[in-house]
């Protein structure tokens, strides 16, 4: 009779616990509402956004965890949850008893599973019926999760004190680190904690906290987990007496990420953790020593991969003075002098000037443009090279009416450079002073093409829709030909430093916009693009701003905390080098722009123009008897005799008044070459040999 009546109960209990799970099932969509994050390109956490209630909830699984601290954890509250189905009957008696004898809880029954029960439907009232109904939720649980995705439930939910809740959240505001990595101190705390979150708050009542952490050292099931000596040893270390601030980096780029995938709890960026935190305490730090209202953006980008693996919208995302909300990387603004290096590109692409060629920097009259130098000085016959290193501004103004601003414009099209000129204006020789807008993102990617040997890699955060596909490539034309933006690259290493900076090798030009509201500084070497701007995110003037003495010491420190290996700039091009002045043929060696109306007066020749080999050509050499390759023939049309041939920017031979000749390519690849007749009109074309 007992037993049948035993099995009868045990069949009602069964029946009910059947009927109550299929009615009222636990509500674990709890563990699913999760703080949002943002995460770098190794899976470091940038950021994070606390939940709808204000806790800092982050999503947690037991792979995220020191292995040390699970074993702790069920050895001190739940020795037998690999083996129970959500209730330990032997806990549950134990502390049955221990409550009959003193009077009071000695010591807890519940499990891990019972607990994840309270922590997704916390209870109002401490009574049978809210344990009892705590166990059934238990049982419930078990028959829906897996003890690992139990695990993960506790990691995510158990409560720390304050608004914390998970032990990822803990781990990081009271030791600044994920929890992969744990001291046995570290964690005996962390397990100590959820009990009494409140009272044991080590920032609040560190005492408490010491004394809770011991007692789970001295627990008999985890001494004999960890050792005597180890339990001995964690006791005498110190317990955190603040809590630290939760991470918050690159700010406007985590919101951006946000507005793109609300729904989605994790996004990926390509920044890296440490160079994003090295820039903004760069920025922040510069922002502060340059005065109220002024504000610091920089973006380095890797020029190869297009990563953006740093971007720092603002000096401060919080602070009001600098209006520091506002992304300054996207906004259009001057970029004053940081165009030139694209007009030298085109003049030494066409083989109009060489580093060592002398051009004039006198006061000149282009049609009523005037342009003056920054200093209001000039400095009369100076090389291509000091011109562009002096950032002349006469000298660059002849060089690009010369190539010609459209032809400019269509280059920076051909890196995918967005860039907005005045209202009614077509591209005018202004725009190499600055007389455009651009943002400081595509003034980087612009610069990647001197780092990549010509050729502009399109740049992204992970976030932006910079490419159609969304992955990083390289623009289908190149932005400058491998020779001329060595040629560049060269000229700008020999820049000096500013004052006070180290010499790392760095390529870099700077830029003051009209009114000194606008202060550029973009760097590279072979391998990174560092961009950073200086001014007021409301285009505000700053009296004394400049790129060279407020941007660019900004731009040398923050390459060197960056943490970034130096990368050579790229070797020169197979027979592109810099020439002596008197290396030079005699229409190199001084500048004479080519004038049309004059030219169309006394030169009755048509502008030369190469018809073998043509635009694009792959050619293949044939081989002669003694097993040499023969040279290739090289015929023109046009021009005005003497004509001076170059190959990669260098002279194949003195100025001959044939329209022919003959050139023993150096190797396998792409050569540009170039024709420059008695004026000054240069003609180019691009092959490849095999």
């Amino acid at each position: 009779m007992i037993l049948s009546g035993t099995a009868i109960a045990l069949a009602v209990t069964w029946a009910i616990i059947e009927i109550l799970d299929k009615a009222f099932p636990p509500p674990l969509e709890v563990v699913r509402q999760t703080s949002k994050e943002v995460m770098d390109r190794d899976g470091n956490l940038l950021r994070a956004f606390a939940i709808p209630s204000g806790h800092w909830r982050l999503a947690t699984t037991h792979k995220d965890v020191d292995p040390q601290f699970i074993e702790m954890l069920i050895a001190y509250e739940d020795q037998r949850f690999r083996d129970h189905g959500g209730i330990d009957p032997r806990a549950m008696g134990r502390a049955a008893v221990q409550l009959a004898s003193h009077g009071r809880i000695i010591s807890g029954g519940s499990t891990l599973s019972m607990q994840v029960a309270r922590l997704i439907e916390p209870r109002t009232e401490r009574s049978f019926f809210a344990k009892f109904r705590q166990m059934l939720r238990a049982v419930q649980i078990e028959r829906r999760l897996s003890k690992e995705e139990i695990l993960d439930a506790y990691l995510t939910l158990a409560p720390f004190g304050g608004n914390l809740e998970g032990i990822r959240a803990a781990s990081l505001a009271y030791f600044g680190k994920e929890p992969r990595r744990l001291t046995t101190s570290e964690a005996a705390l962390l397990i100590a904690l959820p009990q009494l979150p409140e009272r044991r708050r080590p920032d609040r009542y560190p005492e408490n906290a010491r004394a809770a952490r011991d007692r789970v050292l001295n627990r008999l099931a985890v001494v004999s987990l960890i050792g005597n000596d180890e339990a001995d040893r964690a006791a005498h270390l110190a317990i955190p007496k603040r809590r630290l601030a939760m991470p918050a980096l690159a700010p406007h780029v985590s919101e951006a990420a946000l507005r793109k995938d609300s729904q989605a709890n994790v996004h990926h960026v390509t920044l890296k953790r440490s160079v994003q935190q090295a820039l903004e305490t760069v920025a922040m730090d510069s922002a502060k020593r340059l005065g109220p209202k002024i504000s610091v953006a920089m973006v380095m980008a890797d020029a190869i991969s297009g990563d953006i693996i740093g971007e720092v919208g603002s000096s401060d995302y919080f602070d009001s003075s600098r209006s520091g909300w506002i992304d300054m990387t996207n906004v259009q603004r001057s970029p004053g002098s940081a165009l030139k290096p694209f007009i030298f590109g085109l003049a030494f692409e066409d083989g109009l000037v060489m580093q060592e060629t002398i051009i004039e920097d006198r006061p000149t009259n282009f049609s009523g443009y005037r342009p003056r130098n920054f200093d209001m000085s000039y400095q009369g016959d100076v090389t291509v090279r000091e011109a562009l290193q002096l950032s002349l501004n006469v000298p660059s103004v002849r060089l690009l009416d010369s190539v010609g601003a459209t032809r400019l414009m269509v280059r920076m099209r051909r890196a995918e450079i967005k860039t907005t000129l005045p209202p009614g204006e077509t591209p005018g020789l202004a725009i190499g002073l600055g007389g455009l807008g651009i943002s400081l993102k595509d003034l980087v990617q612009l610069y990647t093409g001197l780092s990549n040997r010509g050729k502009a890699s399109i740049i992204s955060n992970g976030v932006d829709d910079r490419t159609k596909d969304g992955t990083n490539i390289i623009t289908a034309e190149p932005l400058l030909q491998p020779a001329a933006a060595w040629q560049v690259a060269d000229v700008l290493a020999g820049v000096k430093p500013p004052l006070g900076s180290m010499q790392r090798g760095l390529a870099y030009k700077t830029g003051t916009s009209y009114g000194y509201r606008d202060a550029w500084s973009v760097g590279f070497d072979g391998r990174y693009v560092l961009g950073v701007w200086v001014g007021r995110a409301d285009n505000g003037a700053v009296p004394g701003l400049s790129g060279y003495g407020s941007a660019a010491p900004i731009l040398f420190e923050a390459f060197s905390k960056s943490g970034v290996g130096f990368t050579p700039l790229s070797p020169a091009p197979v027979g592109t080098m810099r020439l002596r002045q008197s290396e030079l043929p005699v229409s190199l060696r001084r500048f004479t722009p080519y004038l049309a109306p004059l030219v169309s007066a006394s030169v009755r020749e048509s502008p030369p123009q190469i018809l073998f080999p043509p635009e694009g050509a792959r050619v293949e050499l044939s081989n002669q008897p003694d097993g040499s390759t023969a040279p290739l023939a090289l015929k023109m049309q046009g021009g005005r005799a003497p004509f001076i041939w170059l190959a990669n920017g260098k002279p194949l031979d003195k100025a001959s008044r044939k329209r022919s000749g003959l050139w023993q390519p150096d190797g396998a690849g792409y050569s540009t070459l170039t024709v420059i007749d008695a004026v000054g009109r240069a003609a180019s074309v691009r092959v490849f040999i095999d």
